[in-house]
């Protein structure tokens, strides 16, 4: 069931102009900065030859293109999962979904799936940018792989925050401004790191998806960033459960 609540999910997503629009701007925005990324590798190649453990190729390009997707995923997630469930709550069809033959965490993890999926193909044709410098040059894989997986945790984190807000309202805009605040502010709270944070810093730093994010686009796989997503994942869809289940009682 969480299967064919996915697939009608991935379906409905793709039916929309507005997820066309997403892709394409990504594409669009993503290519023009791979190219200029190239073109600066290629014009510092000559000064790079000559220094001793000078960055590479992936350092130079992979990373940061992964690194810049994820500035346009903090915007695009809360508008593609904005309706996932305040559509349904706003037409008045939630009733529905609890009638129905189906567990609220297969509802959840069902419209979870289906999100996620949609932009896991985005982050999948973005890694065909650095894909195709193959032809020419040699790449780090692990700076690749360690920079795919950091953007697909990233990414799946967004899609959990997002569907978590859905639930929270009947109005898809207020979802989308709300999902786009917390993302925002978990993306620069470790900014409050420094001295005057005192015994909090290091709980600040944790909570950042980005300080989480950045060692992964160095080629640097540390399993507590990938548990950190886990769990982050993990407690925003138990969020939306507890919340569905509470709507569900009150039916």
């Amino acid at each position: 069931m969480i299967g064919h609540i996915a697939a009608l999910e991935l379906r409905r997503l793709f039916l929309s102009p507005l997820a066309w629009c997403v892709l394409a701007v990504e594409q669009l925005i993503l290519a023009y900065f791979f190219l200029i990324a190239v073109d600066n590798y290629i014009e510092w190649q000559p000064r790079l030859a000559a220094v001793a453990g000078a960055p590479g190729v992936s350092d130079i390009i992979v990373g940061p293109l992964f690194g810049d997707a994820s500035m346009f995923m903090l915007f695009a997630v809360p508008i593609m999962t904005m309706r996932l469930l305040s559509e349904e709550r706003r037409a008045q069809t939630l009733s529905l979904l609890f009638s129905a033959p189906v567990s609220m965490t297969e509802i959840v993890l069902g419209k979870f799936l289906g999100a996620a999926a949609f932009f896991l193909i985005l982050v999948c044709m973005i890694a065909l940018m650095p894909l195709s410098l193959l032809v020419g040059v040699n790449l780090d894989f692990g700076v690749f792989w360690s920079s795919l997986l950091g953007a697909s945790l990233l990414v799946s984190s967004f899609v959990a925050v997002g569907l978590y807000m859905s639930t929270l309202t009947a109005q898809p805009a207020i979802a989308a401004v709300s999902t786009f605040g917390v993302l925002l502010l978990l993306w620069v709270i470790d900014w409050a790191g420094g001295d005057r944070a005192g015994d909090y810093s290091g709980v600040f730093a944790y909570l950042s998806t980005l300080r989480h994010y950045e060692p992964l686009l160095k080629g640097v796989f540390n399993s507590s960033d990938v548990l950190y997503y886990l769990l982050f994942i993990a407690t925003f869809l138990i969020l939306s459960i507890r919340r569905l289940d509470a709507d569900r009682l009150r039916h």
